[in-house]
């Protein structure tokens, strides 16, 4: 590989990067594509939910969890399939934890599923957040930032960030930000709700 490609692939990296910490930071969310289902309004936190004509496909990322066990969003295809990008460092983060364990177990009988992706963190301190706070869905271990880059199409754009595939594995709403009950559950059991 040319010095040129591997220089313009450390530069959109690192562009990537500085836009996910910028939502641990506290900055507003952007505006969503166009042609959306828009109750996006703009700030941390809202839902940006996607017509089904509109949605992308999200990334088969692949990869190791915390625990040293393989995961597949391809293998998750069928179900309806929250993506939560998270780090222990993130205050945020430790906030929306309890919401997204208790929607998890509300939905998990009726289809769907959680996966975590732990984003430039140290695997000890991720294990430590995911004890604090009880967290029992897996979580890719990202330490390098390569499955949030995956996400290019549809990126979550801060940490935190939830994506909601449907079960086509399609990107059907975003949360920017930290995200509650009362926001991700209606949104989850919309998508559940699809045929």
């Amino acid at each position: 590989m040319s010095p040129r490609i591997t220089r313009a692939r450390a530069a959109a990296a690192a562009v990537a990067l500085c836009a996910l910490l910028a939502g641990c930071a506290g900055n507003n969310a952007q505006a969503g594509p166009a042609g959306s289902d828009n109750r996006f309004i703009g700030g941390a936190g809202d839902v940006q939910q996607i017509a089904p004509a509109d949605r992308k496909a999200a990334p088969q990322a692949a990869g190791a969890t915390l625990t040293g066990a393989r995961a597949s969003l391809a293998d998750l295809r069928g179900k309806v399939v929250v993506v939560n990008f998270w780090a222990s460092w993130c205050a945020p983060c430790r906030g929306e934890a309890p919401s997204l364990e208790q929607v998890y177990q509300e939905n998990k009988p009726k289809g769907a599923e959680f996966i975590g992706v732990d984003f430039k963190d140290a695997k000890e301190n991720a294990k430590a957040f995911e004890r604090r706070f009880k967290v029992s869905y897996p979580s890719f271990f990202d330490a390098d930032g390569q499955i949030g880059l995956a996400f290019r199409d549809v990126p979550p754009n801060a940490i935190p960030s939830t994506l909601v595939l449907d079960r086509q594995g399609r990107v059907a709403a975003r949360i920017i930000g930290a995200t509650t009950y009362s926001k991700l559950n209606p949104v989850v059991g919309k998508v559940l709700a699809e045929k």
